[in-house]
């Protein structure tokens, strides 16, 4: 790098000649590297699976978190640095039960998305701090119906109605764009979700190191049990 450059590159409070936080960038690319993670939206929920990418077989694979739980109607799943999306949820959880608790009622997914970005952009804005490593894919039910939402290290946001992080992100949304259609079962949700990560992992997918979080309208978010899993997803490339 050329040493007019680097004073850009050190500091997440200076801009580039051309406009560039540098440091934004490269937190993107920590993202890029992490395990590919998928959100389908189907007519009365939404489902997310996460390759785990267990690199040893020593590794247990339930040691690895890649999904949480927010809130009975909220879930994400995270792809990129797991502390920084830890420290993420457990604000998304306190503003969730904040929410509940002052006005009697859930919380609205947008609502807690834009709550979650916004923190995650005054990370951009001052010295001494760093950007968030990670970006989650919040999938909830509300009373507007089902929603997925991505959100970028930038404390950026965009609603999809499927999509995807990670390494394998180009792989999964291309076969989304060739695939997805509206008014899916949960079935249906799911396996196109699987077949999308498992073009994603480039024929990699391993069933025993997949996770899947389920929420929809008539139950609370809830993770798949791994013999149901492990069932979908042989099902699924079984066909692919």
């Amino acid at each position: 790098m050329q040493p007019a450059n680097m004073a850009y590159d050190r500091a997440i409070t200076v801009f580039s000649p051309d406009g560039r936080l540098f440091q934004v960038e490269y937190a993107r690319e920590a993202v890029k590297r992490g395990t590919t993670t998928v959100g389908v939206k189907y007519k009365t929920g939404v489902v997310l699976i996460v390759d785990k990418r267990v690199t040893s077989r020593l590794v247990e694979p339930g040691s690895i978190e890649k999904i949480f739980e927010i809130d009975d109607h909220i879930g994400c799943a995270t792809s990129g640095l797991v502390a920084d999306a830890r420290a993420l949820i457990d604000r998304a959880r306190l503003d969730a039960q904040i929410n509940e608790i002052t006005y009697n009622e859930k919380i609205p997914v947008k609502t807690l998305v834009k709550r979650i970005c916004d923190f995650k952009q005054t990370y951009t804005q001052y010295g001494g701090v760093r950007p968030f490593g990670t970006a989650l894919l919040i999938a909830g039910v509300d009373e507007t119906g089902p929603r997925l939402f991505s959100t970028d290290p930038s404390g950026a946001l965009m609603e999809y109605k499927a999509s995807s992080e990670g390494s394998g992100r180009n792989g999964a949304m291309n076969y989304f764009e060739s695939h997805y259609k509206d008014n899916l079962s949960m079935e249906e949700g799911v396996e196109l979700a699987i077949k999308a990560l498992y073009k994603g992992t480039e024929g990699k997918l391993n069933p025993e190191a997949t996770e899947i979080g389920i929420v929809d309208k008539s139950f609370k978010f809830n993770i798949v049990s791994p013999n149901k899993t492990k069932e979908y997803v042989t099902k699924a490339i079984g066909g692919s």
